[in-house]
This record gives C-alpha cells, structure tokens and sequence, in this order.
C-alpha cells in the first residue's frame, strides 16, 4: 500500500496517484483494510466480485464501489482532482477560496464550492470530543465592524455583542490539548451551559473564562476561575483565556485574508475547518490527508450542504 506519510509536497502525491485506478486500489486499501469487502447496504452480506473494481451486495443485489457512502460519492471528478483538493487545503494554514481552487484544478467556481463545503464538513472529525484538565471557554463574534460599513449598510444599535449583524462562536480549548467550537444562537446562560456539558467532563477540569455573565451557571458545577477584562486585567497566576484568545485570532485573520465574508449559514463548516486545522498542528500534511480519508465513510449530496 502506498505510504502517504513518507510525502511532503503536493508533487509527491500526483507522482505516487498517476491515474484513477491508483487512487482506487488506495481506498479499497484504506477503506477494507483487511481486504474483506464489506457492502455499505448491508454490512452482514456476502459480497460478490465484479469487474473494473465493482461488487455487489448479495441481500439488496445493489452494485457499489469504494466510493460509495463515502466523501466521493456519485462524483463525476476524477479521484486525483479529488485528492489534489485535500492536500491543498491541508496544507495552505489559512485556507483557500473557492476561485484559486478552480484554478488550481482548472474546474468551475461552483464545483470547486462544492468540494471545500464537502471537505469543511468530514473536518467535523477533529471538533468533538470532550476535553478535561485546564480548559478556557470564550466566545467570539463574526460579521465585521459596523464603523467599517458603507453608510447605506450600516445596523443601528449595533455594537459589542449584538446579534443583529454578527454571529456569535462558542469555544472551548484545553490547554496543550484540542479545541472544540460550536455556532450558537446567542451566549446566554441557557445557551452555553449545555455546550460546556456537552463538550467538557465535570471530573478533574478547571474551567477559565473572562467575567461574562454567561457563564455564571458553571461555578456550580467546575472549579470555575474567571478574569475581568472589563478592568483591564487579563493575567492572574493561571487564570487567563489567552490560549483560546489567540486560536479566535488565527481563525480570524483566515476570514478577513482568504474568504472575506461567510454567512451564518455555513459558518459552522468553517469553523469546523480552522478547528481541524488547530487540532492537528503538531502532525503532518501527509498524516492529515490520511486521517481525513479514514473519517469520510458517510453520504454528504449538494442538497444537503444547501439546504437552508
């Protein structure tokens, strides 16, 4: 089998992916690892082996291949644009836009939409969990400054944290460890709590936030430790959201550089993908397509990236 991990540029990978069917007998390897295939219809069924790297499914008589229920599934693009696609977005720190993958790949705007809005949600791999020891919970607000807005399309009554024209993130990181970030509807009591339920365990965790009233409910529950940056202050021994602080920093600068606006609508896919991005910093790009890979065994279609 192909060893992806030995690879350190996108060059590497076309060399080692020449034509389709490298890119098949790759995931027939990584997906069937003991090369016992097994039918997405109906994992209890006998499989028969059809030629050009078909099979069939005994019980349902359905016919599939590799890509089926997976990332690739029903794609007319070849499986190496596909790949292509993968490492270009691992491997550029702060993303890339739809119009330099298109030309990258020399496909349309639209489809290369597609690919990233598909790749943006398998990053959901690496923002869940739960996270324990020293964990800072912070929100953060996206949508842009009302003083930087033409006249004509400036919100009145818009400033600090109004949801009128901005999108509030929750996020939770645990220190030297993962983050987790979720969209939410406002940053409430009723809002957060759950999500920190959610997402941190109760035993041995010591949460840090800033003095937000939001967070009130959780002095129950952790050993909750707040910094009032309201005075000013923003250090006190361990009790900082510095770490946290500065991933909204990256994921930021990644907005305003590289995609300039994104809707409430998707936002939570990008959020997922600077989440993977952090989650993964300490590996390669090679160890990222291949977890990536690993953790795209399920059905996304058009529609259901659209839907409202």
């Amino acid at each position: 089998m192909i060893d992806v991990s030995k690879f350190n540029s996108l060059i590497e990978l076309l060399e080692a992916f020449p034509d389709e069917e490298s890119c098949i007998v790759y995931l027939e390897k990584l997906r069937w690892r003991n090369g016992k295939v097994k039918s997405p219809f109906d994992k209890k069924s006998k499989v028969y082996y059809l030629p050009n790297h078909r099979y069939m499914c005994k019980n349902t008589q359905k016919i599939f291949n590799v890509k089926v229920g997976t990332i690739f599934h029903g794609t007319k693009l070849p499986l190496r644009k596909w790949f292509m696609a993968i490492w270009l977005v691992l491997a550029h720190k702060k993303g890339i836009s739809s119009l330099q993958l298109s030309r990258d790949l020399k496909i349309t705007q639209k489809t290369a939409w597609y690919i990233l809005q598909k790749i943006r949600i398998y990053f959901i791999c690496r923002n869940r969990g739960r996270l324990s020891g020293e964990v800072e919970c912070d929100e953060t607000f996206v949508g842009g400054k009302n003083k930087n807005r033409h006249w004509d399309k400036k919100v009145k009554n818009a400033q600090g944290r109004s949801f009128k024209d901005k999108t509030p993130v929750f996020g939770m990181l645990q220190r030297k460890g993962d983050a987790i970030t979720r969209v939410v509807e406002n940053t409430s009591q009723k809002e957060l709590t759950p999500k920190i339920l959610e997402f941190v365990k109760r035993d041995y965790t010591v949460l840090y936030t800033d003095e937000w009233l939001g967070y009130n409910a959780v002095d129950k529950m952790f050993y909750h430790y707040s910094v009032d940056h309201g005075k000013g202050k923003y250090v006190d021994g361990r009790i900082y959201t510095n770490t946290i602080e500065g991933f909204w920093s990256i994921f930021k600068r990644g907005i305003i550089g590289i995609y300039h606006h994104i809707s409430k609508k998707h936002l939570q896919l990008y959020a997922n993908e600077f989440t993977f991005r952090y989650n993964t910093r300490k590996i390669r790009d090679s160890s990222k397509f291949k977890l990536l890979l690993r953790n795209s065994y399920f059905k996304i279609t058009y529609l259901d990236i659209v839907a409202a």
